[in-house]
Order: C-alpha cells, then structure tokens, then sequence
C-alpha cells in the first residue's frame, strides 16, 4: 500500500508493514499540517486489515521530528492572551487532534515501533512514547523533553507516558530539569528499547519480520492487556489544560520569542533561555 503524499507524511509498504516517513521541510518541525496528515494517514492504516506493523521515521537525515513548532506555538500563545483566555482543570480542554492520534496509537491492534533517525524533543519525542517500540540509531542528536526552558510543559502525553517509560523518580528529575539524551543516554536510562549502531530503518523492519511471523491475534490481545495497565485519561486532560494554562502566562511567549529569535537553544543541555529585557527597563 504506497499512500498519497500528503506534504508532510509520505506512506510506503512492504507486505504487511507500513512506514509513515515524517518529512517536515525544512527544519523537521511538527505543526498542523502533520496533525491533519498524520490522522488521515492513520485512518487509512487502521482500516486496512492486511496491515500488521507501522513503522514511523524521519525523512531527513538527522531529524526524527525536531519538536513542535514553537513559532506556531508562539503565535497561538498570543492570540489565546489576547483574548482574554484562562483554564483550570475544572473544565478540561478538548482532546485535539494530535492527541486522538497518539491515543489512535496506543489503542490499535496494530504494532507501531518509533525509528528514531535523529532529533526527537517535545512532541517529536511524545510521539515516539505512543509507539509500542523505540528504535534510536546511534548518533549526536538530542531526545528528550525540554519544554520546562520555554515555561512550558510536555502537553500530548509526555508527562504520563516517560512516566509510565521509565518511573517516576526519573521521569521527575528529566521533566523538571528539561534534560534531553543522546539515544545512547536514552537507552540507558530506558526512553527507548535500543540505540542501533548501524541504521536504525533495517533494525525497525528486522523486528517488524519477527512480529509478523507471530500470531496476530496473541499480539493484539497482549497489547492491549499491557496497555490497559496505563489508562490515564483523566489526567492527559489535566495535562493538556495546564499546557493552555502556561500559555497564557506572561513567561512561555516570552521565552518562545528569545528561542525563535535566536537567543538561546533549547537542545543546549546547559542553556536557560533568559526573557528580553524590557525596553522600560533602566
């Protein structure tokens, strides 16, 4: 089954496994458009029967999905304190798109294993947590979830899935501190299953192979028995309010401006983006 190309995802197939190839020109970033990609993409997957595998990669050399857009992210930030907006977790936000997605994922009877090629921050990362697997190629690259530096928070499922991942003690101390890895860091410290020295798509259809040849039915069940075992619905929803929440603040727009403006880098594991200074200051 090749798919259409949809400008941000391109489908290919062979024989029962499907690879979503992330292209995001030019810098890898994710934004609406993978979102809308990304559910018709599933979509067609999950109503095709014949599918066993789905295998999700980065289609440009280095770059998994780099991290969610800040600029996008920046201007919806002001657009959402223009207007006046404030959340709390007594109303919870709607589920977007991204999130059905991910959640799509982690429901299917299908298995869905992460190649992680390269970069994998925020919501590139959060992705890979939604998957079964995580496959990370060997390589200098950060992966990891650093939106504490811009006075955010990891706001598609972040917070609970590295928590489920790796433990909460751990989670704690790499969300806080807004750490990102290397992928051999990354295995270590169990954020992904392996770092392969060689490239990480062949290690990716080499386990699909060993799944296929599995029976489909024990795998769906088993799946979905592990998977029951975290079922944190009720605070993905917190998590997501309180995403909103800091975006309406006076610190994250700000710090998104310093990043997307060049005055820091938030893959820089020692960088603190600093606020512009005011122009009123003296």
């Amino acid at each position: 089954m090749s798919g259409p190309d949809t400008g941000t995802i391109t489908r290919s197939r062979k024989g029962p496994v499907v690879t979503l190839t992330f292209e995001n020109p030019p810098e890898g970033y994710m934004d609406q458009g993978t979102e809308t990609a990304l559910t018709q993409h599933l979509a067609a997957i999950e109503a095709d029967d014949t599918c066993r595998v789905v295998i999700m990669t980065g289609g440009q050399e280095g770059v998994f999905i780099r991290h969610y857009d800040t600029r996008v992210l920046e201007n919806q930030s002001n657009a959402m304190r223009k207007r006046g907006l404030a959340f709390s977790t007594d109303r919870a936000v709607p589920e977007p798109d991204l999130h059905r997605c991910f959640r799509q994922i982690e429901t299917s009877g299908k298995i869905y294993i992460a190649a992680i090629n390269g970069a994998a921050m925020g919501g590139g990362y959060e992705l890979a947590l939604a998957c079964d697997l995580r496959f990370a190629q060997q390589g200098d690259y950060p992966i990891g979830l650093p939106e504490v530096k811009i006075g955010l928070l990891p706001g598609a499922g972040g917070t609970q899935r590295l928590t489920d991942l790796v433990g909460r003690a751990r989670a704690l101390e790499y969300i806080l501190l807004g750490a990102t890895f290397t992928p051999q860091e990354a295995a270590a410290n169990g954020m992904v299953n392996v770092c392969t020295p060689g490239p990480v798509l062949e290690a990716a259809h080499d386990m699909a192979a060993r799944l296929v040849a599995l029976p489909e039915r024990a795998l769906a069940h088993s799946k979905r028995l592990v998977r029951r075992s975290f079922d944190p619905t009720g605070i993905m929803a917190d998590e997501r309010t309180l995403f909103c929440d800091l975006m309406v603040q006076d610190e994250a727009p700000e710090l998104m401006h310093a990043m997307n403006t060049g005055q820091g880098d938030i893959r820089d594991p020692n960088a603190v983006l600093e606020k512009p200074s005011s122009p009123d200051a003296a």
